[in-house]
């Protein structure tokens, strides 16, 4: 997801999605804990889309 995309998401429902987003990175790093999946990579895009949506939301409390 881009940065672009993310801060046109209002800022209650960021914190929805930051939420779901850390629940799908936790199952994927327990499914791939189990059975390797078949693009690694995507671990690493789904950690930096959270940082990502977290930055967005501090930038977002810090400008109130």
């Amino acid at each position: 997801m881009k940065i672009a995309e993310i801060r046109q998401i209002p800022v209650n429902e960021l914190a929805e999605r930051i939420n779901a987003e850390i629940a799908k990175y936790n199952q994927m790093l327990l499914n791939h804990s189990i059975s390797p999946l078949e693009n690694p990579a995507q671990i690493k895009e789904q950690r930096r889309t959270i940082a990502k949506m977290k930055t967005v939301l501090r930038e977002n409390e810090l400008n109130k």
